[in-house]
């Protein structure tokens, strides 16, 4: 975990473009909002892996959106079953099911489709929102935080520079 938090910390502090940050978080933020064992989760780790997204970005992005799952669940389950019991959407939702493939992907629970529904909303807005964290970090606050003396000392001692003789 430290391991990945500083890989992330290099990749903010480098020149790596902001976009591949941003879409690792809100690839992570899909991840971890709906249920692991999910056939769109396969997808997502098939994109990242063909994509050029930052990994360590992506993975503590999917622990931090899988603690903040747990207080959004209620709302999910409540919108995936809002939308499997609209009488509107009753024949859609029965001839779905009958086909093998979208049995497979589970979308007849209500947890499943609701966390999909919501990340999917969010996914644009979490993905711009992180560019201009990234942006604004990079801009204003790197060198400040370079400039810390806690971050000086770390630098600066012989455990860090062997630490990363290993990390490297």
């Amino acid at each position: 975990m430290i391991d990945m938090l500083l890989k992330l910390f290099k990749a903010l502090n480098s020149n790596a473009s902001p976009w591949q940050l941003a879409f690792a978080i809100a690839f992570g933020m899909i991840v971890g909002l709906s249920p692991f064992y999910s056939f769109h989760n396969l997808l997502i780790l098939l994109i990242i892996c063909l994509v050029r997204v930052n990994m360590s970005a992506f993975f503590l992005a999917v622990m931090f959106f899988t603690g903040l799952a747990y207080m959004i669940d209620t709302q999910a389950i409540k919108l995936g079953e809002s939308l499997l019991t609209n009488p509107d959407y009753f024949t859609f939702w029965t001839e779905l099911y009958q086909s093998d493939f979208w049995r497979l992907t589970h979308y007849n629970h209500t947890l499943t489709l609701g966390s999909l529904v919501i990340s999917l909303i969010l996914f644009i807005p979490i993905a711009v929102g992180s560019k201009i964290l990234i942006v604004t970090y990079r801009h204003r606050f790197m060198a400040w935080v370079n400039q810390l003396k806690v971050i000086e000392m770390l630098k600066a001692s012989r455990l860090f520079a062997i630490y990363k003789s290993f990390s490297d």
